[in-house]
């Protein structure tokens, strides 16, 4: 009997990492004009649109009929302008009616239309399940040892630090100090897109800001907050890389017989 407790238990707290709710989306049927596209095309850019939206798995898409239970609208028209379908919509809050973003794609028919981009702009404003809930580790292999961070991020928006190792290596000598502390962050997520920083086009799945307050580390690390971290999650979401943006956690003045680096940071995090 204990173990089964134990194990309702260990169910009920780790619920809300595996089985997080989703945000609830009614598509309610497109509307048509112009020549040629009648109730068929209405129903089948409508199926299409669903179709799309489910196949991610982010999102809980209701039927038109339960539009009362859900928190966001999507009402959409198909039209024919110049020889090109041309299809919008608009995503609103269902409470508020709060207009939130507008969608627009076209195209010479429906098989030619981007459903991704048409979708990804319907749920531009829907907000994404967490994937950094959990724990994670960093590690990177240094002279002196490996230097680890182990981070829990917690549904409630803050941020449990079990370690987080800092390290500077000048001459022969070296320090080391393993902190612990704590923090709260940010989490905006999204569907994969590219984005353009700095000249440069990144991938990725969210955009996150951390806030840590540390213990026993080195000074100039006791206390950092790093704004517009872009994260790329791998297929199975259990590992995941900071491809714009880092958590500093040491220097080498030593040349790259100690680090190849000068700098280093925690980028590259796997679930514990």
């Amino acid at each position: 009997m204990k173990k089964v407790w134990l194990a309702l238990i260990i169910f009920v707290f780790t619920l809300p990492i595996y089985a997080q709710r989703l945000a609830t989306v009614v598509i309610m049927p497109f509307e048509v004009s112009g020549p040629g596209l009648s109730a068929n095309d209405a129903g089948e850019i409508t199926m299409m649109v669903i179709t799309e939206l489910k196949s991610w798995g982010t999102i809980n898409i209701l039927p038109e009929g339960e539009a009362g239970n859900a928190e966001y609208i999507v009402k959409g028209q198909m039209v024919r302008q110049n020889n090109q379908l041309v299809v919008t919509a608009t995503t609103s809050e269902a409470r508020s009616g709060r207009a939130l973003n507008n969608s627009r794609e076209q195209a010479p028919n429906l098989a030619a239309l981007s459903m991704v981009s048409l979708c990804a702009q319907i749920a531009e404003n829907v907000p994404f399940p967490n994937y950094l809930l959990g724990k994670w580790r960093s590690t990177i292999e240094t002279i002196d040892g490996p230097l680890n961070c182990i981070l829990e991020f917690r549904s409630d928006r803050t941020i449990r630090v079990e370690q987080y190792d800092t390290w500077e290596h000048s001459g022969t000598d070296s320090l080391r100090y393993q902190a612990i502390g704590d923090g709260t962050y940010s989490y905006a997520g999204y569907l994969r897109r590219t984005v353009t920083i700095e000249r440069r086009e990144i991938q990725s799945d969210a955009t996150v800001g951390i806030s840590l307050d540390l213990e026993d580390a080195l000074p100039k690390y006791t206390s950092l907050s790093i704004r517009s971290l872009r994260v790329l999650f791998n297929n199975d979401r259990n590992n995941f890389e900071l491809v714009y943006g880092a958590l500093p956690c040491g220097e080498n003045h030593s040349g790259p017989s100690v680090h190849p680096s000068k700098d280093l940071f925690y980028t590259r995090f796997s679930k514990i």
